[in-house]
């Protein structure tokens, strides 16, 4: 854990491209669940519970994080959210599953496109930590 924040602290918040956008572009290897025209999901390279997505808008437009959301980014939003209830049924999380988005570096983002991280096959904790 010391190493997602410390990642998160020296992450500068920009609208650079990021690894996602590499994913995007089939530049370096993900291992994809689901793609659409507006969305891209794979699974995390640490997972943080047996099941663990990270799912991406596939154009930034500006949305480095959820504290950057203006309302032209209202139907992106709920595409990620809906496409991940889609994506947790087909993964057999019927019984519940976790969404998180991170924001900023004191809530531990290190890439600096937002995401959202599906989590589900265990028992989840109140509070997270």
């Amino acid at each position: 854990m010391a190493s997602e924040k410390e990642a998160a602290l020296a992450a500068a918040p920009s609208d650079s491209p990021t690894i996602f956008d590499k994913i995007i572009n089939k530049e370096i290897p993900a291992n994809i669940v689901f793609e659409d025209d507006k969305v891209l999901a794979f699974r995390d390279i640490a997972p943080q519970a047996p099941t663990h997505i990270v799912l991406i808008p596939k154009v930034k437009d500006g949305l480095t994080g959820i504290s950057k959301a203006e309302e032209q980014h209202f139907e992106i939003l709920g595409r990620l959210l809906y496409t991940a209830k889609l994506i947790a049924k087909q993964e057999g999380l019927e019984d519940g599953f976790r969404l998180v988005i991170n924001d900023g570096p004191k809530g531990c983002q290190s890439v600096y496109h937002l995401h959202v991280h599906l989590l589900g096959g265990r028992q989840m904790n109140w509070p997270p930590g």
